[in-house]
């Protein structure tokens, strides 16, 4: 029975024709699926259905979402998640599976586990570690005035110098306005869109922060060590908006707040201190 599947051309030429023509005939497609954006049932037969290619250095996994939440793409995720779903599918026979599985081919990932709050993470970078905070943050003015927004607030551990200097002067704030983010004086009115960069989420986990590089693809400005969970309300919000506000500001300006009323708090302390810089990011993956 034809299936409501949308293979993107990109997903196309990493499964093939063959394997493509397979998957809209609905020869290899499953009837249903857990939605790998929303995690809601799906329904291949009367659903407009996207498939979502993740795809590792050796291992790739071929997922399926509703059209609504996302479109089909190819989304790069790290080699041990995906060996990591194989385990947890071949440990758990007879779970509903959010994925076809191609023999020898592609492996289908297991359920993620349900949302928990998001702690702040860390990730090395040539220049300092930044500890990044998922938080929703309500604005009084914009496009979604009124609405909860998912937002990530970034502050290194200590100061950022610039690439070849020794002078121990902190250049965080200048290197990311030189990258086209502005200064926030009030968080009740959000930046401005930065073309080019993006959040990256797949298999409904925070992934990266990613900015544009030559030849008009992307590269990781911010990747976790391990995916981030995120709460069902911040993933719900990035999902609906498409969109996550990206907080910045130097060290020592907001610290790691226990609570959204106290990272609100720190926000807009930073904000009247001159100190915060943001901008809005698309959305990207899952």
């Amino acid at each position: 029975m034809p299936r409501l599947i949308d293979v993107s051309d990109e997903v196309r030429a990493e499964i093939g024709d063959d394997e493509a023509d397979r998957l809209l005939t609905g020869a290899t497609a499953p009837d249903r699926y857990d939605c790998t954006s929303c995690r809601a049932p799906g329904d291949a037969t009367l659903d407009p259905t996207a498939t979502v290619l993740f795809v590792g250095e050796e291992t790739a996994v071929l997922a399926f979402a509703h059209s609504r939440c996302i479109p089909s793409q190819v989304v790069p995720v790290a080699e041990e998640q995906l060996l990591g779903a194989v385990r947890s599918i071949n440990q758990a026979p007879g779970e509903p599976m959010d994925a076809y599985q191609a023999p020898g081919q592609y492996a289908a990932p297991a359920p993620a586990p349900g949302p928990v709050p998001a702690q702040p993470a860390a990730v090395e970078t040539t220049a300092a570690v930044l500890g990044v905070t998922c938080g929703l943050v309500l604005c009084k003015y914009g496009p979604h005035a009124g609405s909860p927004r998912a937002a990530l607030v970034v502050e290194p551990t200590g100061p950022v110098g610039r690439p070849g200097s020794a002078t121990g002067r902190d250049h965080f704030a200048d290197l990311l306005l030189e990258h086209g983010f502005a200064q926030v004086a009030d968080v009740n009115q959000p930046p401005a869109e930065l073309r080019g960069w993006s959040v990256l989420m797949a298999m409904g986990q925070l992934h990266a922060v990613l900015q544009p590089s030559q030849g008009g693809s992307t590269i990781a400005w911010w990747q976790a060590h391990q995916p981030l969970q995120v709460t069902d309300a911040w993933r719900s919000a990035a999902s609906n908006q498409g969109e996550v506000i990206m907080f910045a500001a130097p060290a020592g300006s907001i610290g790691r707040q226990p609570r959204e009323d106290l990272l609100r708090q720190a926000l807009d302390s930073a904000a009247r201190r001159g100190l915060l810089l943001g901008a809005v990011l698309p959305l990207a993956g899952t």
